[in-house]
């Protein structure tokens, strides 16, 4: 039963790379990491053992799809890092935050200078660590403002992991940052706008008064 299993994985994982659209060199890299996994389990598993039933440990996130609409608008729709951004964001549907910043952690290492990567990176890493901006967090976020300290996707994003931490204050700041350098006319800075004046509203209300 392990063996049967483990074939099935690793179809579901070709069928969700061509649902994904995932480019050549990438799908070659991910179809390289599964037959590593096969051969560990050749040498190390148990196949002849019965299945056992057991909790899982992983709770899928929501994702906005319309947070993911922004970030390609942002970054590119129809580029390779788009296609790790698909990777990166099914991993954390699927309730493996840690695989998904361990995925990003390789692309950057493969694209040190893309700045959509490591702001990617920055918000898997505040995912995974409770939905908080760590110290890993806001090293990779601060990367990407340094690359492309004149695009709003960067700034966008930071604010973003500090509004979902509670920090609204500090997330406002850093959302008027990216209205500020997002381009007059592009659709996504209507979106930014909104979502600022938004927060801007409620710090303002009574109850944002004490708010962080």
């Amino acid at each position: 039963m392990g063996w049967l299993a483990l074939f099935a994985l690793m179809a579901l994982a070709f069928i969700a790379m061509l649902r994904l659209g995932v480019s050549r060199s990438l799908a070659s890299f991910l179809g390289a990491a599964l037959m590593l996994g096969a051969a560990g389990y050749a040498l190390q598993g148990r196949p002849g053992l019965a299945g056992q039933p057991v909790a899982s440990r992983k709770t899928s996130l929501t994702i906005d799809p319309a947070i993911n609409e922004l970030r390609l608008e942002m970054f590119g729709r129809y580029t390779q890092t788009a296609t790790y951004f698909a990777a990166g964001t099914a991993l954390q549907r699927l309730g493996d935050p840690r695989t998904a910043v361990s995925f990003y952690l390789g692309g950057v290492n493969a694209r040190p200078d893309d700045a959509g990567l490591w702001t990617a990176l920055g918000d898997a890493y505040a995912l995974h660590d409770g939905g908080t901006v760590s110290p890993p967090a806001r090293l990779a976020f601060d990367r990407a403002i340094k690359l492309a300290p004149d695009t709003a996707g960067p700034p966008f994003f930071l604010g973003l992991a500090y509004v979902r931490a509670g920090q609204f204050r500090e997330g406002a700041r850093w959302w008027r940052r990216a209205y500020a350098l997002a381009p007059k006319g592009m659709e996504y800075r209507a979106e930014i706008g909104k979502r600022l004046a938004l927060l801007e509203m409620f710090l303002a209300s009574p109850a944002g008064q004490d708010a962080p």
